[in-house]
């Protein structure tokens, strides 16, 4: 019988993750024991590791992509049952009684705990967390790898794309986890993509491209044709102005990120005739409950480069430096 589990933790930020081995968690009520079967490998995880969210508390174990076989519950849980496949996403608690939770708002809580942030999260064999914020993974999900980056990266694209309104053309900047996800679900909508990618990345841009992306170039380059909409998954306030400058009168750019850099001065002509500037902060269960539908009738496929638990610094490496395709997951128990 297993009395032990491991995980990678960060000390402090700014530090690499070391392994540890402690004693195996015990729910309490409302809880659920996980035991983990594969973690996705999110861009918000750098920022928990470089110390940028001033919400993240340490020691920490990273890790918000989360799927896994419940082992054990506690007390008072009936959501969920010893034996399932459920996922644990970014948010992990809220209060349930201020406005924004009351108003359907619960991603604006501001007593929300988020998993791998202010809680313990996946980068581990086993993990606790609150039954009513797990997601229920029944079929057509089987495969725990494939599954994990749906868990934000989907979820957060999902989220963004409502935002951005309804476009015939879509640009997003920066190709990742996310943005290949939501590229998928937008084609099936029957969306035209323009994807940007950092100044001569290729071999991103093609990755795009055989995603169904009508056109797919540098990051520095103008729109070939205004766009409807924007979304930006990559952290660089930079890329505001410029995508401001490639959407329409009346089309919206969606911040999609946890974090960016500072957005520089610009003229005030790239925002007038009535565009939009707009973010989206987090997600909700609801969020869940309806992108997991919609993946499923999109044929969503991710694509995913699989690391061992121990290489967790190995995979947050190739992550920062774009050496990615797609998304990165950690596989407990897989040899390095």
């Amino acid at each position: 019988m297993v009395i032990e589990s491991q995980a990678m933790l960060l000390r402090r930020p700014g530090e690499a993750l070391v392994a540890i081995t402690r004693t195996l968690p015990v729910p309490t009520a409302g809880e659920v024991r996980i035991r983990v079967e594969a973690c996705g490998v999110c861009r918000t995880d750098l920022h928990v590791v470089d110390g940028e969210l001033p919400q993240a508390t340490y020691p920490i174990v990273p890790g918000h992509e989360v799927v896994g076989i419940v082992e054990e519950i506690g007390a008072g849980v009936c959501s969920v049952a010893p034996g399932e496949r459920v996922g644990v996403p970014w948010l992990a608690h809220t209060c349930g009684q201020c406005d924004y939770c009351r108003q359907d708002h619960e991603n604006l809580c501001d007593a929300a705990h988020f998993t791998g942030c202010t809680r313990d999260g996946g980068y581990a064999t086993h993990l606790l967390a609150n039954a009513d914020y797990c997601v229920r993974l029944g079929p057509p999900w089987t495969d725990a790898a494939a599954i994990a980056p749906l868990l934000c990266a989907g979820l957060i694209g999902w989220r963004s794309l409502n935002a951005a309104g309804p476009c015939q053309r879509l640009g997003i900047y920066g190709f990742g986890a996310a943005a290949h996800i939501v590229a998928q679900i937008a084609r099936w909508q029957g969306t035209q993509i323009f994807a940007f990618t950092r100044p001569g990345d290729q071999a991103t841009q093609s990755f795009a491209r055989s995603l169904g992306a009508c056109w797919a170039g540098d990051s520095d380059q103008p729109a070939p044709e205004p766009l409807d909409g924007a979304i930006l998954f990559a952290p660089v306030g930079e890329l505001v102005p410029a995508a401001l400058q490639s959407v329409r009168k009346g089309g919206r750019v969606v911040c999609a990120g946890i974090h960016m850099s500072d957005i520089p001065r610009f003229p005030y002509r790239l925002l007038w005739g009535e565009r939009q500037l707009v973010s989206v902060a987090n997600l909700t269960r609801r969020d869940a409950s309806t992108f997991f539908g919609m993946a499923a009738a999109a044929g969503v496929r991710t694509h995913v480069q699989r690391y061992p638990l121990a290489d967790a610094n190995v995979a947050l490496a190739d992550l920062r430096e774009g050496r990615v395709e797609g998304a990165a997951v950690l596989i407990p128990g897989e040899a390095k």
